[in-house]
Parts: C-alpha cells; sequence; structure tokens
C-alpha cells in the first residue's frame, strides 16, 4: 500500500486549470505545474497521470466550473435570454481578474504542434458540441414560435459562437468588461430576437 496523499487534489487541480488556462497546453511545462502544485513530478503523475490526463481533468473541472454559465444558459426560456446570458456570461469569464484572460478552450489550443494535437482535436470537438447545443436549443426555440420562421439554427449558433470565441480573443489581448460589453450590446442589436 502506497503513502496517503500529502496534498489536496482538488486545489491541486484549480492550479493546474490556471496553469494551462494562462499558457495554453504546450506551453505549460511539467515544471510549471510542479510548481504550481507544490509536488514532486511522481506525485504529480500518481494523481493525474501524464499531461494529456491532467489537461483532460482541468478542461473537465474548467466546463464544471467557470464555463457552467454556458449549461445554465441554454435553459433560459427564449432564444434571447440564451443568447444575453451566454454572452454576458462570456464577458464575466474572460475578463474576471481571479482568472486568466480569454477562454481554456481557446487558448489551451492556439498553438499546438504534434505533441499537442489530440488536445487540440480534442478542444475542437468540445467547442463543436457547445455550438452544436446552441443549435438544438435554438431549433427549440423556433419550433415553439420564439425565433422568426426564416431564421436558420445552425448559422445562428456558428454566428453567436463565433462572437463568443472572439470576445475571448479580445480579452486575452487585453480587452476591457467595458469593452466586451459593447460587444454584448452590438450583438443583441443585430440579432432577430
Amino acid at each position: 500500500m502506497g503513502r496517503p496523499r500529502s496534498f489536496d487534489i482538488d486545489r491541486a487541480l484549480d492550479r493546474a486549470l490556471q496553469v494551462f488556462w494562462r499558457k495554453g497546453y504546450e506551453g505549460t511545462s511539467l515544471s510549471d505545474l510542479t510548481k504550481a502544485v507544490g509536488v514532486n513530478r511522481p506525485s504529480l503523475y500518481a494523481a493525474f497521470g501524464d499531461k494529456k490526463a491532467l489537461f483532460r481533468k482541468a478542461l473537465d473541472r474548467y466546463l464544471t466550473g467557470p464555463a457552467a454559465y454556458t449549461q445554465e444558459a441554454l435553459k433560459e426560456p427564449t432564444a434571447r435570454a440564451v443568447v444575453e446570458r451566454l454572452l454576458q456570461g462570456a464577458a464575466d469569464l474572460n475578463t474576471a481578474p481571479r482568472n486568466p484572460g480569454g477562454c481554456l478552450m481557446v487558448q489551451g489550443a492556439l498553438v499546438c504542434g504534434e505533441e499537442g494535437d489530440s488536445i487540440r482535436q480534442e478542444l475542437i470537438a468540445c467547442r463543436a458540441a457547445g455550438e452544436a447545443a446552441l443549435r438544438r436549443r435554438f431549433q427549440r426555440a423556433k419550433s415553439e414560435g420564439d425565433l422568426p420562421a426564416g431564421t436558420d439554427p445552425a448559422d445562428l449558433a456558428r454566428y453567436l459562437a463565433t462572437i463568443i470565441y472572439g470576445m475571448a480573443v479580445q480579452a486575452a489581448g487585453g480587452a476591457s468588461r467595458d469593452k466586451l460589453q459593447y460587444v454584448v450590446e452590438m450583438t443583441l442589436r443585430t440579432l432577430p430576437l
């Protein structure tokens, strides 16, 4: 039987998430992770597996933690309320002082070579799944008469995803909450909602 862990797994995962979010998958070294988590490599491997496994756990943590607003937004009663909550949530997440600027699902895959290709592909799939969920929500809104008959739910979902990920890129480049709020307001004015 091995020695019991001497560190808090949840706290360690939160710290690893912050490093991956700030530096991306390939930009994060094992030294970065061990320093942030406060353990040596063998302990890190024993607790989380390899770097890819740790990134996947950090991504799950991100989706159920800081980015959980996306799932909550889909439960809103109207398409407009869904869009507004998504846009406001993105602006809040991307500019919160406690978070690195931007979005882990964008930042994590911006620069990926061969080593990180499986992670890049996983993040692409994750973003596509989010867009598909939004498309389904808009299809429901259209069938309920909440969207104009001529609205294409797939086009609307793709457009909104592009705006949200563009906001993340802007925030990573230093855009303030006020600047992103302007994008939110402009987007809401231009949509057929």
